[in-house]
């Protein structure tokens, strides 16, 4: 199975500008995107009739939502973790298959001056609690842009962001025990190397120099990881500040 997690920053916007030339090219299985920033009224998506189509658009217009596209009939799909405080921006959903769930979840940015932060607090601990509840069923997959850089290596520039949203002291904390109830980071256990980022701002020339953040992951149940082929960036796809990344499991997992 080849699957694709994005953020694409408004998907009216990247649907020319690199979404239609990464399905036409890579042919995935299933895409989860975030930031999609669209109702089902407002996008035409026959182009993609191979795919099941599932929407979880944020109440307010315009922000945020998620996306999954499904070659593979799911047993059901679900959005939310049943929280009101944090159901309202379309940032997760769950499709369960054969043999795990599939979370694809944007969490949220706690802002500039990191005046979201606490809110964001809960919403780790409020995210980690409902993986686990899924992974006590059967294991997870979960994916999407964390809008978090956990290490150093994850950034170009770690000592000047230290106390910026997605890489203070508190979040990273959050992502490290996330990943100590359990599951793996899946780019990693594939590429330990340097300079492999997600997310370029749009100033300064960024992207072409490189100065980004690695900020979009999948990870998974520990489980899973003899079921797991590849996992890589590409960052040579165009339509948004982020860029897709690739994971490819072997054909003895169940979708």
């Amino acid at each position: 199975m080849k699957l694709v997690t994005w953020n694409v920053n408004g998907l009216r916007a990247s649907m020319d500008k690199g979404f239609a030339d990464l399905v036409r090219s890579r042919q995935p299985d299933i895409l989860c995107l975030q930031e999609t920033k669209v109702l089902p009224e407002q996008i035409d998506l026959s182009a993609f009739s191979d795919y099941q189509i599932f929407f979880n658009p944020a109440e307010k217009k315009g922000y945020s939502g998620t996306m999954i596209l499904t070659k593979v009939p799911p047993l059901s799909v679900t959005t939310g973790m049943s929280l009101p405080e944090h159901d309202r921006e379309g940032r997760v959903q769950t499709a369960e298959f054969a043999d795990l769930f599939l979370v694809n979840c944007y969490t949220p940015n706690s802002q500039r001056e990191l005046a979201r932060l606490a809110y964001r607090q809960r919403w780790d601990a409020h995210f980690r609690d409902y993986l686990l509840a899924l992974a006590s069923k059967k294991p997870v997959l979960f994916c999407g842009d964390l809008n978090v850089a956990h290490q150093e290596i994850d950034l170009a520039n770690p000592r000047s962001n230290r106390f910026n949203p997605g890489f203070s002291d508190e979040e990273r904390a959050g992502f490290t025990t996330l990943l100590e109830a359990g599951f793996l980071d899946i780019f990693r256990t594939f590429d330990p190397a340097p300079e492999r980022y997600t997310w370029w701002s749009y100033r300064s020339d960024a992207r072409a120099r490189n100065i980004g953040w690695r900020i979009d992951y999948w990870a998974s149940s520990p489980s899973l990881q003899p079921h797991l082929k590849d996992c890589h960036i590409l960052p040579h796809i165009l339509g948004s500040d982020h860029c897709p990344v690739w994971l490819e499991t072997h054909p003895d997992l169940k979708f």
